[in-house]
């Protein structure tokens, strides 16, 4: 059966005929059969019906097919032999669809006028270069091609224009102007954007080339709006009630402790923080008023993962000084370029920048009185003051170099500034733990599964 073009809208005749008596239902395969024009088996079911425009009985035929690549339709006609009144219109077989699908389709050829089309009743058609949109529910649903829907739109506009004519209104030329358009368009003298959107997800434009890749199709699935729900009358349900838990994201918790300086009493600051594309984590910062000390603290808001983790950056420029960086307290750092590393634990968990945690490491290095001190050895002096410049030549983007950060926990991030594309600059390998380092985190001898079968002999 080929795709007609433009159709008249209508209701539907009222069947009169008595119904059958119930049978077994036979098989899918032979209820819904691919559209060819070659199956002799393929016949419309006839009923006799009533006819809405002169109520003499007419004829109704139902053909159930399947749209290749696509799902289950029935195309219903129906005709008048006494008023020559007829009315063809499509309903898809299936259920409204859990997404919506959105068909974007760039129109370049003459062969792309001849792709078949479903477009159902809830379905929206949009011209983007002409500013012409044809909204949902306005025309029923339809087998076509994308020719047809363009002469459909076209008879709609010339319905009425010979009343418009016949009194003057200013409107009749304006239409006038753009059915012109509207036929440029059928020869297709410049490309076009052809836009189906459906909120029930049972529209199609057919792609030439399946199942391979259709260069001048897009299809958009997205989850419908609550109006367009209401619009298909779908009954959502209702939510049910939950009880209000407090959000922790946007409140600073306080509580009190003692300065670990001058053991005075101080207050504690705790906020949770979600690091985007990565996770939540614990904020602690503590003032003390007494003596002035002040510190932070980073804990991971999440368990330890299954993998851990290394990330290898290669700073080329100042700019990497400015990516966030979160380091655990069982993240360790290493600098091949100045032979340096930090093992875990030092300097505790911090949530800074790349600049920032340099800064921190030389402070350590060079505040330490038995290295630059006057204890200290000239050798290893010389030394330390070479690698504190090194460091600064880093900070300062001056220096090229590599920053490696290894958490057997995984809870340490670096940021990606290219996300969520790949960072061309920065290496991200997940591992496998090793047993010793289960032992230093202490997951070995944690036992999360069957604990209770091992107390019971002790009660």
């Amino acid at each position: 059966m080929a795709a007609s073009g433009a159709v008249e809208p209508g209701p539907p005749g009222a069947a009169v005929a008595p119904s059958p008596a119930p049978a077994p239902p036979p098989a899918p395969d032979h209820l819904f059969r691919p559209i060819s024009a070659e199956d002799e088996e393929q016949q419309p079911t006839e009923i006799e019906s009533l006819c809405m425009n002169c109520y003499c009985n007419g004829m109704t035929r139902l053909l159930l097919t399947k749209i290749p690549f696509f799902r289950e339709i029935i195309v219903s006609s129906f005709s008048c032999e006494h008023c020559g009144w007829n009315n063809t219109e499509i309903q898809s077989a299936g259920r409204i669809q859990d997404q919506g699908v959105r068909y974007t389709l760039s129109v370049r050829a003459l062969e792309d006028m001849n792709r078949e089309v479903v477009k159902t009743d809830s379905a929206a058609t949009r011209i983007p270069e002409l500013d012409f949109e044809i909204p949902a529910f306005s025309q029923k649903g339809a087998l076509t091609t994308v020719e047809g829907l363009i002469t459909r739109a076209i008879s709609g506009l010339e319905q009425d224009q010979p009343a418009r004519r016949a009194n003057k209104d200013a409107t009749a030329e304006r239409i006038d102007e753009f059915i012109v358009k509207l036929k440029e368009l059928k020869q297709v003298a410049s490309p076009f954007t052809l836009i189906i959107d459906d909120p029930s997800g049972n529209s199609f434009v057919e792609n030439p080339h399946a199942p391979q890749k259709d260069d001048a199709l897009v299809i958009t699935h997205y989850n419908r709006t609550r109006q367009q729900e209401e619009m298909l009358g779908l009954q959502e349900e209702a939510p049910a009630e939950k009880p209000e838990e407090e959000d922790l994201r946007n409140e600073v918790l306080q509580f009190n402790t003692n300065c670990p300086e001058c053991n005075a009493p101080a207050q504690t600051n705790m906020k949770l923080v979600q690091i985007p594309h990565f996770k939540e984590v614990i904020i602690m910062a503590t003032n003390c008023e007494n003596c002035g000390h002040r510190t932070n603290e980073v804990k991971s808001g999440g368990a330890v993962e299954p993998l851990g983790t290394r990330i290898t950056l290669h700073i080329t420029d100042a700019s990497d000084m400015t990516r966030d960086l979160l380091k655990s307290e069982t993240c360790s750092v290493e600098i091949p370029e100045l032979e340096f590393e930090l093992g875990m634990a030092v300097l505790g968990g911090k949530f800074t920048t790349l600049e920032g945690l340099p800064k921190d490491i030389r402070e350590l290095v060079t505040k330490n009185p038995f290295t630059l001190g006057d204890s200290s050895n000239p050798g290893q002096t010389e030394g330390l003051q070479e690698f504190s410049q090194k460091m600064d030549q880093i900070i300062e983007g001056n220096m090229k170099a590599h920053f490696i950060m290894d958490d057997p926990a995984g809870n340490s991030y670096l940021q990606n500034v290219y996300a969520p594309e790949d960072d061309p600059e920065m290496k991200v390998e997940r591992y496998k733990r090793t047993f010793d380092q289960n032992e230093e985190l202490g997951l070995n001898d944690m036992k999360t599964e069957g604990y209770e079968a091992g107390l019971a002999p002790q009660r």
